[in-house]
């Protein structure tokens, strides 16, 4: 017999296996060791649960919002003794170092929960003054049953996102959880479940073209909300369009760091190391991966970056001195190192630190890449276009300021930005001038909530981080006339 752990969906209130029977293996990209199996959810699963969801829709509906605010509170609350446990779920399933990463996510989730469930009673409406005889008045009406989908990289953190901040709007929600790291996700879903009525929260695994794509084709989902690629996010708005349901899309990104001549600076390096995400392997979307260094600093600054990215240690995710972890799976493992292979064979660039992963030791028993700069790229090259997911950075050298603007928005992408320099008048004219959703100036760190974060081109549609955008993701205006004078 199996001494493997085995994970439910959990729909209606219940933790049931896939209608099917089938399982999925979650693989520890630590060793490349089976660590649980999950169900195989598929069609007749998400209509379970989407099913379970429109029964439970009227009731959270009209609960007061207040008392949707005092349960994810409550949620938080009940999160917060376990941050350990499931920070170190994460670590193993996904690869993310405990220390730097995942331990942190947790506490985020936590913080979730707090925030939207504070804002909850804010879903207000509006009186317009027409005269003295009409009651002019729009309300703030919850969307419905809402699926949403979220990828593996920060699993935790974006499922109590989407549970939160649609649940705080009064909507019931089917969530579709990565295949790949799962299982965090359903242990924040296990601690929501002490706190919510049966259906109003559902959590279904499985993979994307089965699971996912019967949650964004279901005729009773009045609402897609989707964190992942671009790729895939195209996919989601196809679907919607077919019944004309809203969507949030927060999708891929390439995202520019703009270092000017007078940022030759230690404390911008540990910024632009921070902004590339390398403690997450790169497996970010704000992952700022074109690195534009001013033509001037280049050897200096690489030398320092190189410098730093030296002295970050590649391990175990679960031993507390790794600061960088392992890449997410085989597929990805095997996509990033064809981008390294493509720039090691242009002769143009030169590899500042990293490269091919280490074939044998420690680090080749799991998904391990170390950090990897290539100096020399030019920014029309795929390993500069697209997005690799991973701890490779490109050192683009720029010369003139309209110039390395004009590269910055040379992508389809326009997530996030970084903009580093002392000259205040720079720095504002530059952050103005590039298309993307979040520049940031002198800082390199993540999302805050209440914060307006979402992508500008193909990295998204939308915005989740905030009161504004729960109000604009998750519910519905509608206006009521009413003339008193009969």
């Amino acid at each position: 017999m199996s001494t493997t752990p085995e994970f439910r969906n959990f729909i209606d209130g219940g933790w049931v296996a896939a209608r099917n029977d089938e399982w999925i293996d979650v693989v520890s990209p630590r060793n490349r060791q089976v660590i649980a199996r999950v169900p195989r959810g598929g069609e007749k699963d998400v209509a379970d649960a989407v099913e379970a969801a429109g029964r439970a829709f009227p009731g959270w509906r009209d609960t007061a919002p207040r008392a949707r605010g005092r349960l994810l509170q409550q949620i938080a609350d009940a999160i917060e003794p376990h941050i350990e446990r499931i920070g170190r779920q994460i670590a193993d399933e996904n690869g993310n170092a405990l220390r730097t990463q995942a331990r942190g996510e947790v506490q985020y989730a936590v913080d979730v929960f707090h925030y939207f469930g504070s804002v909850a009673s804010e879903t207000k409406g509006e009186t317009i003054p027409l005269n003295a005889h009409v009651l002019d008045y729009s309300r703030r009406e919850p969307i419905g049953v809402v699926g949403a989908i979220v990828p593996w990289n920060a699993p935790v953190q974006l499922a109590s996102m989407k549970i939160a901040a649609a649940l705080a709007a009064g909507n019931s929600l089917v969530l579709k959880a990565a295949e790949d790291a799962p299982l965090a996700v359903l242990e924040i879903v296990k601690i929501c479940a002490d706190f919510l009525p049966a259906g109003v929260l559902n959590c279904v695994v499985g993979y994307g073209t089965e699971a996912g794509e019967a949650l964004i084709t279901h005729p009773a989902v009045r609402k897609l909300s989707f964190t992942g690629s671009t790729a895939v996010g195209k996919r989601v708005m196809a679907a919607a369009a077919e019944r004309i349901v809203p969507v949030s899309l927060e999708l891929g990104g390439k995202n520019p760091q703009i270092v000017f001549p007078d940022a030759d600076e230690d404390w911008v390096v540990q910024g632009v190391v921070t902004g590339m995400r390398f403690v997450r392997q790169g497996q970010s979307c704000t992952a700022g991966s074109r690195l534009f260094v001013h033509h001037s600093i280049v050897d200096s600054f690489v030398e320092k970056v190189t410098a730093h990215l030296s002295k970050l240690k590649v391990g175990d995710p679960l031993d507390e001195a790794t600061d960088m972890g392992a890449v997410v799976n085989q597929k990805q493992y095997d996509r990033v190192c064809s981008f390294i292979d493509e720039g090691l064979q242009r002769g143009e660039a030169r590899v500042a630190i990293g490269g091919r992963p280490p074939s044998e030791g420690p680090l080749s028993e799991g998904y391990y890449i170390e950090p990897t700069v290539f100096v020399g790229i030019e920014n029309d090259w795929r390993i500069a276009q697209e997005e690799i997911f991973g701890p490779v950075l490109c050192v683009i050298p720029w010369d003139d300021e309209e110039e390395v603007v004009r590269m910055a928005n040379d992508t389809h992408y326009g997530l996030s930005a970084f903009v580093w320099t002392h000259d205040l008048g720079k720095a504002l004219r530059t952050a103005h001038a590039i298309d993307a959703g979040w520049v940031q100036v002198n800082q390199g760190g993540g999302q805050v909530l209440g914060q307006s974060y979402g992508g500008y081109k193909q990295s998204g549609i939308g915005r989740e981080f905030s009161l504004e955008g729960m109000l604009e993701s998750f519910t519905e205006r509608k206006h009521v006339s009413v003339d008193t004078s009969h």
